[in-house]
């Protein structure tokens, strides 16, 4: 990364991290894109098994995640503070953190995933494939999470083609693995919508150790791996990175959660409803890559800007990171509703689930918009450190309006399931507009500041 002075060349250095940001993102997804594709094929129940796994799983992993994420900007602040002997301490207070998450999300798992599965009361093929799945997820969670923390270190240094280059690498064995485990091709056994998640942890060890591979071995990351940090182990080191990732992390798992929730509701309607609604969900949240590749770049460039007091930089790339997610947003919005039909179809056989699917998009186009806005707005006030108002206002946007009207809209007017994605728009539009509020709020607070220092001085 390096200062900037004009518009022209901010968005070149912000697109210069977000394109291979965004492939690796659309890399990482793929993983469930595929998985849920080929579980489809094989058969509606496996892809509700898939479904019901993935809305289990997916909060605990990015909220979890989000806490680990914080290593991005307080490296990227560090960086931009020119505290460079700093960052060997954070990436090794970071590795010890995701082995300690993951370590309890394992042992939680292991006492609550039946007793959790059979309070939903599935469909028993259902129940087999999510709990399976599961099952065969847990497996690569040490390394999934480790690969978190050491891909937060590489974008701190702006250094994103490299994590690109490793994720293309690890798709096609995902791949692979899913067409042999799914559907028991080339003398595997047939696991259905379980050999996904086999196929989803092998290939979390493999990235994961790839990437820890070149952070050894390669500059400019080998000189900030040190033995000497893992050994001095250091409580206000590991209390920085919770204080600022812990309300990351809850606010992620707030979002993460209630489209949680919303699956497990919606899985009181029929195999074909959930099925729908999942596909529906999975080509939303594929598009929904673009937006947080850009939230990702826009952090670590914010934060690098503040760490250096330069605080109308910092505003321009908070900014330019909105209007940029919302234009994306409105286009593939559009795109999406146009060929709903079509998109549809990739995901299922069966008429009934295409139909069902191609009727939740249309509402995909707003959906996107004010969660293209605000992902972006805290991915800013991230680069500002400014997360615990944040993640107040994400709980109150997504479980006190989003769910609730969702709600009422899907059981007491005669929506049916569709009332979910209004509730689900109305409670992200909330959230963009007071997230953007206190953005506003925080940049003139630090103008403010910098106006005062300058005349003591």
């Amino acid at each position: 990364m390096y200062q900037t002075f004009t518009m022209k060349e901010k968005i070149k250095q912000i697109s210069i991290m977000l394109i291979p940001i965004l492939i690796t993102q659309l890399g990482m997804f793929s993983m469930v894109f595929f998985s849920t594709i080929m579980s489809g094929k094989y058969n509606p129940s496996d892809l509700a098994g898939v479904a019901i796994g993935s809305s289990i799983w997916n909060p605990v992993f990015i909220g979890l995640s989000g806490i680990l994420l914080a290593v991005s900007p307080i490296a990227a602040q560090r960086f931009g503070e020119k505290k460079n002997h700093e960052v060997s301490s954070i990436l090794s207070h970071g590795i010890y953190l995701a082995l300690a998450i993951a370590v309890i999300v394992i042992a939680v798992g292991a006492l609550i995933l039946n007793p959790l599965l059979n309070a939903m009361d599935l469909d028993p093929r259902v129940h087999k494939t999510a709990h399976h799945y599961l099952i065969g997820l847990s497996l690569g969670i040490i390394p999934l999470f480790i690969f978190n923390v050491l891909r937060s270190f590489i974008y701190a240094l702006g250094k994103t083609r490299m994590v690109m280059v490793i994720l293309l690498m690890g798709l096609p064995v995902n791949i692979f693995l899913n067409y042999c485990l799914i559907f028991g091709n080339l003398g595997f056994p047939e696991l259905g919508g379980a050999g996904a998640g086999i196929a989803t942890s092998v290939t979390y060890w493999v990235i994961a150790g790839i990437t820890a591979f070149f952070i050894i071995s390669k500059e400019p990351f080998s000189a900030y791996v040190s033995l000497e940090a893992f050994k001095n182990f250091s409580r206000a080191k590991f209390a920085e990175i919770l204080k600022i990732g812990v309300p990351m992390g809850m606010s992620a798992f707030f979002e993460t959660s209630m489209f949680a929730v919303v699956t497990i509701l919606i899985s009181r309607f029929s195999v074909t409803t959930i099925a729908a609604y999942q596909s529906a969900l999975n080509i939303v949240s594929f598009l929904y890559m673009v937006p947080i590749s850009i939230s990702m770049a826009q952090t670590v460039l914010v934060g690098f800007e503040v760490g250096a007091r330069r605080y109308r930089d910092a505003k321009a790339y908070s900014w330019l990171g909105i209007y940029l997610a919302a234009i994306i947003a409105t286009g593939t919005g559009i795109l999406v509703v146009l060929f709903r039909d079509q998109v549809a179809a990739l995901y299922s056989n069966d008429a009934a689930v295409i139909a069902l699917t191609a009727s939740f998009l249309i509402y995909a186009l707003f959906f996107q918009i004010a969660d293209a806005i605000q992902a972006t707005a805290m991915a800013a006030l991230r680069g500002y450190k400014d997360v615990n108002p944040a993640f107040v206002m994400t709980l109150v946007s997504y479980w006190l309006i989003c769910l609730p009207t969702g709600y009422f809209l899907a059981h007491n007017t005669g929506l049916g399931a569709p009332g979910y994605w209004i509730g689900l728009t109305i409670g992200l539009l909330v959230a963009s507009i007071v997230l953007s509020a206190r953005l506003i709020y925080i940049q003139k607070k630090k103008f403010i500041q910098t106006d005062q220092l300058a005349e003591s001085l």
